[in-house]
């Protein structure tokens, strides 16, 4: 019996259109503002607000802060599934993410002391692929598997000493412009002064942006074994 009520209760959740829009719209993986989820549900700031703790609490979003901001996901991999399932039935195709960044920066820039961007993102997501980088439940960090440590050590990035400072050894960071994860903490950063000592980004002189040249592709596909980096 609890198992119906359970079921009954995430049903409901799910189904208030507003709430649904905005569970929908979290499909594509990016990370979204209440306000902007707001506009998709077509309801007020105040409202939107109030649906979204409803989903909070139902444990079908999490919110993420980046500084003074907040945004929104899905809070894992079952209920996106459980979504495109329901999708699947209800024949409701979803419009893709469009970010509003310009292209240059959104391609690959600095985050504070690590890269950020498109190119960053793709990093991140070949990283936790390939299981070098484990999600550590209890504090939000990444902790790095052995074969994570192999790998970055066959790049010359001796971890270490980068875990004796003071300061989150990996986490995720989320993109502003991709909203989704980018590697941060003293790995992000280690990761982006090697691309800069490898000639795979330069850094504008006036602005955060990374320039990536076509041989830098290659070596970043080449050094980190990536099909095709952004």
């Amino acid at each position: 019996m609890d198992a119906d009520k359970d079921l009954a209760r995430i049903a409901g959740a799910i189904a208030e259109p507003a709430r649904a829009r905005m569970l929908c719209c979290l499909l594509d993986g990016h990370a979204r503002t209440s306000t902007e989820l707001s506009v998709v549900a077509e309801v007020s700031p105040s409202t939107a607000s109030g649906h979204l703790a409803r989903l909070k609490d139902d444990g079908l979003l999490v919110q993420l802060v980046q500084g003074r901001h907040r945004y929104w996901r899905l809070s894992n991999g079952d209920v996106a599934t459980a979504l495109e399932a329901l999708l699947v039935v209800a024949g409701v195709p979803r419009a893709p993410f469009k970010p509003a960044t310009p292209t240059r920066l959104r391609q690959a820039r600095t985050c504070y002391d690590h890269m950020a961007g498109a190119l960053a993102v793709e990093l991140h997501e070949h990283c936790m692929t390939q299981g070098w980088l484990a999600d550590e439940p209890t504090t939000g960090d990444y902790a790095l598997t052995d074969a994570g440590t192999a790998r970055f050590a066959q790049l010359g990035v001796d971890v270490a000493p980068l875990r004796a400072l003071r300061r989150r050894f990996a986490c995720p960071c989320l993109d502003w412009s991709e909203r989704k994860p980018h590697l941060g903490g003293a790995l992000g950063a280690a990761v982006l002064q090697l691309a800069l000592a490898q000639g795979w980004v330069e850094q504008d002189l006036d602005s955060r942006a990374l320039s990536v040249s076509a041989r830098g592709r290659r070596g970043l596909a080449q050094a980190f074994g990536m099909v095709s980096p952004a």
